[in-house]
């Protein structure tokens, strides 16, 4: 246990204490957001922006270049999200719980491999060396800007995917030093796995009461 609480700590020696606290505020803020998100309640979004901002400026200190730009993309992302659940037509919500069809797995699959694609030409562009842990990198940007897009739109499938990129995140965080973070995944992983059982039961509900 030492081991690893020593693991987890000593990269924050050398960390300068607003970097510190700011972390600790987009790790309280991330989780709150997902919980919220699991709830399908609409402040899943202003949370969700604060923890966001803070985590590109955090990601942009440590030079993650492909973590920054995603978390940048939530950000604007959470704001049309918040638009769009935030309809309402003769008093109801016009955005409701449902799984993604076909066409809307199509649109996520060129989504990915385009975020992909983007993500290694800013990798690129700042003339970053590449190496395992930046494919890595890559690859789960492309998983969290789909599922970030699926959430937008209330698609069961944006659980899926969280779970998938969230599993990946920990130890690469954990890796980076970033051990707060890492943490934070491994609660988003579990609030994901309830979100996905909420949100499935809610649909199992409806068809049966239709």
């Amino acid at each position: 246990m030492n081991d690893l609480t020593s693991f987890f700590l000593e990269a924050y020696n050398q960390t300068p204490m607003h970097l510190i606290v700011l972390e600790a505020i987009a790790f309280v803020f991330g989780v709150v957001s997902v919980y919220y998100a699991q709830k399908a309640h609409i402040l899943v979004y202003p949370t969700g922006i604060i923890c966001t901002i803070i985590t590109v400026y955090l990601l942009y200190v440590n030079q993650y270049f492909g973590d920054m730009m995603m978390n940048g993309y939530y950000s604007i992302m959470s704001l049309y999200g918040w638009w769009n659940w935030s309809l309402i037509s003769n008093n109801n919500k016009v955005l409701k719980i449902a799984s993604a069809s076909f066409k809307d797995k199509i649109i996520g699959f060129i989504l990915c491999v385009l975020t992909m694609g983007v993500t290694f030409l800013v990798y690129k562009l700042f003339d970053y060396t590449l190496l395992l842990p930046n494919y890595i990198d890559i690859f789960t940007s492309g998983l969290f800007f789909t599922a970030m897009w699926y959430m937008a739109n209330k698609k069961l499938q944006n659980w899926t995917l969280w779970i998938v990129a969230n599993v990946i995140t920990i130890p690469l965080y954990a890796y980076r030093g970033l051990g707060i973070l890492s943490i934070q995944y491994i609660i988003f992983t579990f609030l994901a796995v309830q979100g996905y059982r909420s949100w499935k039961k809610h649909l199992v509900n409806i068809h049966q009461t239709a």
